[in-house]
């Protein structure tokens, strides 16, 4: 395929802009794409979000409570499954409506409710700011992601067996049809 032609079809100028964004940013990984809508594949995200300095402070009942509660206060996404981890979380998210809110503005959203409700005042920045999101392209992929997801605690030593591990839930079933 000629260059010009594969320029074209990659978006070079766009991928261009989009590199040096994530050079000035200082972040080695994907940006943030739109959702795309596939024929008759529902749109699902799996997010990693971390907090600043990876500081291990999610995994207690108060802030499991306030993160629940602020996915549902303004549900332009909904969140099925999610496990959160001392210092980081990983969710599966999908658009609650047909035309889905930005990713990015979602979650600015919910790390601004949780920060500003933080139990703790004396930790000023909670979040990274940035964060890693992939779009599932298949069912498999949803179930292969949650078991890697749900065996974190095991791995990390904090439970023998994932399901004692209390900070994992599902709010919404995000169905593969």
């Amino acid at each position: 395929m000629p260059s010009q032609a594969r320029s074209r079809k990659f978006g070079t100028t766009q991928r261009s802009s989009l590199q040096k964004r994530m050079r000035d940013i200082g972040r080695k990984g994907p940006p943030h794409f739109s959702a795309v809508e596939r024929f008759n594949t529902p749109i699902i995200v799996f997010l990693t979000v971390c907090t600043k300095d990876r500081k291990k402070v999610l995994a207690n009942d108060n802030l499991h409570e306030l993160l629940k509660k602020a996915w549902q206060t303004k549900p332009t996404w909904l969140v099925g499954r999610y496990m959160i981890m001392p210092n980081h979380l990983h969710l599966f998210c999908a658009p609650a409506d047909c035309t889905p809110t930005a990713l990015e503005k979602w979650v600015y959203f919910w790390k601004s409710k949780t920060a500003a409700n933080w139990p703790t005042t004396n930790e000023n920045s909670v979040w990274q700011r940035h964060f890693w999101d992939t779009q599932l392209r298949r069912g498999e992929s949803y179930d292969e992601k949650w078991e890697y997801v749900v065996q974190n605690p095991v791995r990390a030593g904090l439970v023998r067996n994932s399901e004692d591990w209390p900070f994992q839930g599902e709010l919404n079933v995000l169905p593969w049809l």
